[in-house]
């Protein structure tokens, strides 16, 4: 099968046919690409942009190593892919080999897209899993402007694309930590669990369901859910604001073609949904009101995390960008950091930062050269416990998709969140990057001692919750290599 797409500098991108479609002729006088590619494209972001993007991303490559992630499940892709290079390798095939060991992903879309194909990664448990560049194409971009992408998208002309792959070629591998979060329904006695249980989840977090007899992630009684993110996690009202849009752009899809009408969109509604402007009934949406949140120290010992009594959103923040790319927790005074036991936000020190709102008066200080909200703690493990309250509901968010999480009516129900550390995934970062590395010799101040995962996975009776299981990520449905193919050894 004819390798049409050595031409130019394309060639040090595309990947042969023989890997990517089952039955192709193999041949031996293919190129070694020095990038080799596999793109996932949500069609669906950016308005007509990903579509757009879609074909020119098809007319640049090879367009078996192109996927548009709304009729391709990535996990299924990467599943088909890397079984067959594991095939190809034990087989004795080099270029297969060097193809797996340089391959790189790309992912176009908006924050939730892009924590999806990150944790479809992780859940792979790859050796030598591939790193991702994510091109911005949604509303925030977040996770892009913090590994250098930008905050808007670059264009969908082939210049411009073929400017961005360029990019990717000279990126630097960058490690950040990996944030697994557990959600527990309690069921009530009486009655049925639907009171309290999600209607519509986000890709990043999935029903957990039991996989061996061991695993204590399902408890009896709880309704289990299971995910994880890499940007933030969210409570309160800026999660409203986000659930509304994203309501809004399902109902209206052809309304939301432009990246700036969008971000217009999402300014309408924080006036409308009280963020600017609390409601009469602004108890309900306090989150002091709503859960007690606990916060992990040192030895397994949890501590009630004072929040005041003003704050209507928490955000558990990993990486240094939030809401179109500004940096919530900011840079804290140095005699201010000693005295709170504070250290310099890096992204693989197994700490995250705990970060309030009042309301997007107070988020509005963020634009301020030393603006930041309200620096609650830094934490390696973080607990809410919503109870009884006077609102029926709240919302979260886990890296920019959002849901409507309904709260118990009475005593007998209970919701549980509970986030921890668990690993790190390998992200592309340009010289832009703005996340700091506590192992970059280019970051300044001395470095946290990092908190690894033998410190906190067993510091309290959770600790077998560190298991096989407490590894999958809910973004992907849990599947294994074929039997010939796990028993072969990796890298």
């Amino acid at each position: 099968m004819a390798y049409k797409n050595n031409i130019g500098g394309m060639k040090d991108f595309s990947i042969p046919d023989y890997i990517l479609v089952p039955g192709a002729k193999i041949r031996n006088d293919y190129y070694i690409p020095e990038c080799p590619l596999i793109v996932f494209i949500n069609s669906k972001s950016g308005g007509q942009l990903g579509g757009e993007l879609l074909t020119t991303y098809n007319s640049l490559l090879n367009k078996n190593q192109v996927f548009d992630l709304g009729s391709n499940a990535p996990d299924m892709v990467l599943h088909r892919i890397y079984s067959k290079l594991e095939k190809l390798k034990h087989n004795g095939d080099t270029f297969a080999a060097e193809i797996q060991k340089r391959l790189r992903i790309i992912v176009a879309g908006g924050d939730g897209t892009a924590s999806w194909i990150i944790g479809v990664v992780a859940d792979l448990k790859l050796h030598r899993p591939p790193p991702v560049a994510t091109m911005p194409l949604g509303t925030g971009n977040n996770i892009p402007f913090s590994f250098g992408w930008g905050r808007k998208n670059p264009g969908t002309d082939k210049e411009a694309v073929m400017s961005f792959l360029n990019q990717v070629k000279d990126a630097k591998e960058l490690k950040i930590d990996s944030w697994h979060v557990i959600m527990r329904l309690k069921t009530p006695k009486e009655g049925s669990c639907e009171h309290i249980a999600p209607v519509e989840l986000p890709h990043a977090l999935h029903t957990c369901h039991p996989v061996s007899p061991t695993d204590k992630l399902n408890l009896e009684g709880y309704h289990t859910y299971r995910g994880g993110f890499w940007n933030y996690f969210s409570i309160g009202m800026d999660a409203q604001v986000s659930y509304k849009f994203h309501s809004e752009r399902k109902l209206h899809p052809e309304r939301f073609k432009h990246q700036l009408y969008n971000q217009s969109c999402y300014l309408r509604l924080g006036c409308t949904q009280g963020w600017f402007f609390a409601p009469l009934k602004s108890s309900a949406w306090k989150i002091a009101q709503l859960a007690t949140v606990k916060i992990m120290k040192k030895h397994g010992q949890w501590e009630d995390l004072n929040i005041p009594q003003s704050t209507r959103s928490i955000v558990c923040l990993n990486l240094p960008s939030f809401a179109g790319g500004l940096n919530p927790w900011g840079t804290p005074n140095r005699k201010k950091s000693i005295n709170r036991d504070l250290t310099n936000p890096y992204v693989d020190d197994g700490l995250f930062e705990v970060v309030g709102f009042r309301d997007a008066w107070h988020g509005l200080l963020l634009l301020a050269p030393k603006g930041h909200g309200t620096r609650l703690a830094q934490t390696s493990r973080i607990r809410f416990e919503f109870h009884k309250g006077e609102a029926d509901f709240t919302f979260m968010r886990i890296d920019g998709e959002p849901w409507k999480q309904p709260i118990p009516k009475d005593d007998d129900g209970r919701v549980v969140v509970e986030i921890s550390h668990h690993g790190q995934v390998t992200m592309l970062a340009t010289s832009s990057c703005q996340c700091k590395s506590m192992h970059d010799p280019s970051s300044s101040s001395t470095p946290a001692t990092s908190q690894g995962e033998e410190e906190f996975s067993t510091t309290d009776d959770s600790s077998s919750e560190n298991s096989e299981q407490r590894r999958k990520f809910g973004a992907a449905d849990t599947f294994k290599y074929t039997d010939a193919i796990q028993s072969l050894k990796l890298d």
